[in-house]
């Protein structure tokens, strides 16, 4: 058991989501107790819903993890996307400052327009291209209003999982149908396995204590393309698939993409003295469970 304060009752938002997933796979090792919903079991965009939730179990910490992250469809289902990654955000964080507890919220490196030359960090200008990125951008900014105590967005990156759909699983489909795949080579950033964000959130949480909404950045540690991440899912799963490197322009998409999106974590790393996994260990971790690493 690892050490933890059992006073701790967690609403987890988006629990069939990757991040969910993960949170609930680790669940067992805290002495916290976990009240995972998804869309059918709770209407995050509903003030009543949330108020009436949190009431009844008690809650005091929510964990923020449900989004909609269909990047392209964003640009025509905005109604949606800013329902849950701005509406519903602006809900939980009324709430959590009306009960006092703790939020959690998971945003993304979509905020910034990609056009760095240097890692972002927390306070780098945002701007975001998309829809996506706006209605997440809109999220944070609503939390940020409303401020509750002790409270964090957490912006990530590039996340796979043993669970759900990824870019991990798409090449070790793609990778087993095809002799050869074009991999985007222009666009720079770092994968988040989201069972190392679940780990740090879940250590970190008996520690945030703040007036004020703090953000902070967390990937995996390392820089890649698109490219090198397939190149290196091939190698490790052992299949014998050609990565040809693309440029984004020959792969059109309805909404544009960061071309960098390298985020700085000193922040997260010295307010909660963590250690980060290297992006290669993780990912061959995470291989593993899925019982594709060769």
């Amino acid at each position: 058991m690892v050490s933890g304060e059992s006073r701790y009752n967690i609403l987890v938002t988006g629990g069939n989501g990757q991040l969910g997933s993960e949170l609930r796979e680790l669940a067992n090792n805290y002495n916290y107790t976990f009240f995972f919903t998804g869309r059918d079991d709770l209407d995050i965009t509903s003030k009543e819903a949330i108020k009436n939730f949190v009431t009844q179990s008690n809650i005091n910490v929510i964990i923020n993890a449900a989004a909609y992250t269909a990047v392209d469809k964003a640009e025509e289902d905005y109604e949606n996307a800013n329902k849950v990654n701005h509406l519903a955000v602006k809900c939980l964080a009324e709430i959590a400052k009306e009960k006092n507890i703790k939020l959690i919220h998971i945003s993304t490196d979509y905020v910034f327009n990609g056009k760095n030359h240097k890692p972002y960090t927390e306070g780098d200008m945002t701007d975001p291209q998309g829809a996506y990125g706006k209605t997440k951008l809109d999220g944070e900014k609503a939390m940020q209003e409303i401020d509750p105590k002790n409270s964090v967005i957490i912006r990530t990156s590039w996340v796979y999982s043993s669970f759900g759909n990824n870019f991990v699983k798409t090449m070790l489909r793609l990778g087993k149908e095809k002799s050869e795949l074009g991999v985007i080579f222009d666009q720079v950033g770092t994968p988040t396995y989201a069972k190392d964000l679940a780990k740090t959130i879940l250590d970190i949480l008996p520690h945030i204590k703040n007036e004020n909404v703090q953000v902070y950045h967390y990937s995996n540690e390392g820089a890649l393309s698109w490219y090198d991440f397939a190149k290196e899912i091939m190698r490790m799963a052992k299949l014998d698939c050609k990565i040809n490197p693309i440029e984004t322009k020959d792969y059109p998409t309805p909404a544009a993409r960061p071309h960098y999106s390298l985020l700085n974590k000193a922040k997260i790393k010295n307010a909660f003295k963590i250690t980060i996994p290297y992006w290669k260990d993780s990912l061959d971790e995470c291989l593993k469970i899925m019982g594709e690493r060769r």
